[in-house]
């Protein structure tokens, strides 16, 4: 499972490296994206929705995880 942690980043929307690693999986990899932005967080579960990609959240205090199977 291949892990993308965006927590932090204040320069540019967490969403990138996101969709990034979304895009440059390959069908059957999984992914764990951990968040701390509530809004970039709602995107991402709306787009993978959109996407009929099935996902599990998680939430730990102040992050939230997404993990889904490509």
């Amino acid at each position: 499972m291949k892990t993308i942690n965006t927590c932090g980043h204040r320069h540019y929307s967490p969403l990138i490296p996101a969709i990034i690693a979304l895009c440059e999986a390959q069908k059957g990899d999984s992914l764990k994206i951990i968040m701390d932005d509530a809004a970039a967080f709602n995107d991402l579960k709306e787009y993978l929705a959109e996407q009929q990609i099935g996902f599990r959240e998680i939430y730990d205090g102040e992050q939230m995880t997404v993990q889904f199977t490509k």
